[in-house]
């Protein structure tokens, strides 16, 4: 794996500060992550799909085929405290809840007490929809830091189409207001396709995210869950060149800009993995390959197993499931494609796509 380390940006070096107040494990653990990675290891953020439950029907949602009943052992708060444990001995950082939509769990409280707030950074995926201001003091209550709210236009009709979810525009601004009243840091995540990423649209929509004080975080279409075969939709290189040039200009990033003065490119397994409601931990929430099952070993093995595929261990420049078609034909379609999803790692990648 390669690393180009660099100095921190002030706004980093701003949050790390404010880190080794709030959370002092965290901050202890973040600042030896230049070694992990010197070292080959994982400092992967843990996105964490609890739940599948969701209360809308997103037009690109990536985790459809996951819907729907099955006969699996799923996470209890007793497994996701077993989860921080190994993760914490792991000197991992930062776990994400997600779904579905977290703030539908019955049981969120009790997963973010089970994985101890004061040992990770804890961040939220949520749709709005839930987020009050009383929701979100409480939220800042229990040792959740940062809600990471998805919205699509700054046209409430748009959105709403979007969303299938009549209203859903009117509760996401809602919750912007709210999670930055109650100290909640705060980003939107927008899907950007190709026939958006380069239009004024998307301008005025990160310009008036920044001037709320909101960052934008772009997430590339991906052809998986909902908008599987959708290849019409991608990005290519020169759509993500222009992203990184509004990256100087405005407070937009992606998964591929450079953080915590480490430059990893992709950052599946090496920056981040996703783990099911079943166990089954993947490459990224968008490469729906099993790398090995939380139930069944441990962690620690799961990601090793993943640094040494070439694909997630090197050092690559772009977004494999996003813009690499190469990578895409090959792995997705050819052996993803129509099959029961998460399909397990030695019926995706060969003896020779390890090192």
């Amino acid at each position: 794996m390669s690393a180009q380390p660099g100095q921190l940006k002030t706004s980093e070096s701003q949050k790390r500060d404010a880190l080794k107040q709030a959370k002092p494990q965290v901050y202890e653990k973040i600042v030896r992550f230049d070694d992990k990675v010197k070292r080959g290891e994982s400092i992967a953020i843990l996105q964490f799909q609890y739940d599948y439950t969701c209360n809308f029907k997103c037009v690109h949602c990536s985790i459809k085929p996951f819907q729907g009943k099955k006969q699996a052992r799923c996470f209890t708060p007793a497994d996701v405290a077993e989860l921080g444990r190994q993760a914490d001995e792991m000197g991992l950082a930062h776990i994400v809840i997600t779904g579905g939509e977290p703030l539908v769990f019955p049981d969120f409280d009790d997963i973010v007490k089970a994985l101890d707030p004061q040992k990770f950074y804890i961040t939220s995926d949520t749709n709005g929809w839930f987020l009050d201001h009383a929701r979100a003091r409480h939220l800042k209550e229990i040792g959740v830091d940062k809600i990471q709210l998805s919205l699509d236009s700054l046209s409430a009709e748009e959105h709403d189409e979007f969303r299938r979810k009549p209203g859903s525009y009117d509760r996401a601004m809602r919750a912007i207001d709210a999670a930055q009243a109650a100290g909640l840091n705060i980003i939107v995540q927008t899907v950007v396709w190709k026939q958006r990423v380069r239009s004024q649209e998307f301008i005025d929509f990160v310009e008036f995210l920044n001037g709320k004080g909101v960052g934008v975080f772009v997430t590339y279409a991906k052809p998986v869950g909902a908008w599987q075969g959708h290849f019409d939709a991608l990005v290519d290189r020169a759509d993500m060149d222009y992203i990184r040039e509004l990256e100087k200009k405005y407070n937009v990033f992606t998964h591929l800009t450079p953080s915590y003065g480490l430059n990893l490119g992709c950052i599946a397994v090496k920056r981040m993995v996703s783990i099911t409601k079943y166990g089954d931990v993947m490459p990224c929430p968008y490469i729906h390959v099993s790398l090995g099952n939380f139930f069944e070993e441990p962690l620690k093995d799961i990601l090793n197993r993943g640094m040494h595929i070439k694909q997630f261990g090197k050092y690559v420049d772009t977004c494999l499931v996003a813009e690499d078609r190469q990578f895409i034909d090959q792995y997705v379609v050819k052996k993803i494609y129509d099959r029961a999803l998460p399909v397990t790692c030695g019926n995706v990648f060969a003896p020779e796509d390890f090192f």
